[in-house]
């Protein structure tokens, strides 16, 4: 049997939580850590609330040989988990029980039993390591069918600032892709599929532009005899990516000279005064 066949038949760890099993993840991940090259797959199984999805998990786990580990804060759901576990002859670990007991008798209380509670304490540190995860993962015109999944949309020519840009506003939670816009090449068609309100296209001087792109000549040793300095193309650039800001609606905003701060807060100023201040993310991104 060769190595990869090893591979593919270690068993799973299905992680079953009644909320979104991040809690039960982290435990999970914390201990494989400690077992280098590990090819142990993991499988998060969350919102199980009736007995229909115990089952259902429960039967993947016999035919996988895998094993669950469980977060059930409530102590219904949480016995009948194990109850069905014990029937069926699949092996579970409770991450939670013993100590939710232990906290109950030492306290003399019962617990809330309020899935997710973790994530909802912790929301704002989610968002953000999934927005910076989208935002990577689209970043400079990568996967431009996700484009319209994002809250904001930044495009602009090469050398405008649009990568530290859309890391920056994804540090505070926001999904950011940005668009390259390069003359003689179409930009992807999802561009113009995404709400305009949203689409920023980001404008700077001619002079500054060819400052900062003759800086990025110099660093990489690159020709100092091209087009991406030459005065003439550099404007052309331009004047194609404005182009593409009105034939799209996209609003424009001027960058030149200005820090990134400032930047990000002219354009959630400008999202929050279109769009509902506490729901414009959300309800786009539900």
């Amino acid at each position: 049997m060769n190595r990869n066949s090893q591979v593919e038949k270690i068993p799973p760890i299905y992680i079953v939580s009644g909320g979104k099993g991040l809690a039960g993840d982290a435990v999970v991940q914390s201990v494989l850590i400690q077992f280098p090259n590990n090819k142990v797959p993991v499988i998060i199984v969350p919102d199980v609330l009736n007995q229909e999805k115990m089952n259902d998990v429960i039967s993947k786990a016999l035919v996988t040989k895998g094993v669950i580990v469980h977060t059930m804060v409530d102590p219904e759901a949480r016995r009948m988990l194990i109850e069905s576990c014990l029937q069926s002859g699949v092996n579970h670990f409770d991450l939670v029980g013993d100590l939710s007991d232990y906290l109950s008798n030492l306290l003399n209380t019962k617990p809330i039993s309020k899935p997710g509670l973790y994530r909802l304490r912790n929301i704002a540190y989610f968002q953000r390591v999934e927005a910076i995860d989208f935002t990577l993962k689209v970043d400079d015109g990568q996967n431009p069918e996700r484009i319209t999944q994002a809250d904001i949309v930044l495009t602009g020519v090469s050398r405008t600032g649009k990568t530290p840009l859309s890391v920056y506003l994804a540090m505070f939670g926001w999904k950011v892709a940005n668009v390259p816009i390069v003359p003689g090449i179409e930009p992807p068609e999802e561009l113009f599929k995404a709400d305009p309100g949203r689409v920023f296209g980001l404008n700077i001087s001619h002079v500054y532009l060819i400052a900062q792109r003759a800086n990025r000549v110099k660093s990489l040793k690159m020709n100092e005899d091209t087009d991406y300095i030459n005065a003439r193309k550099v404007g052309e650039e331009l004047a194609y990516a404005r182009r593409i800001f009105e034939r799209g609606g996209f609003t424009e905003i001027q960058i030149t000279n200005k820090p990134i701060e400032s930047s990000a807060n002219e354009i959630l100023n400008i999202l929050t005064s279109r769009f509902d201040q506490e729901k414009w993310k959300n309800d786009f991104n539900s």
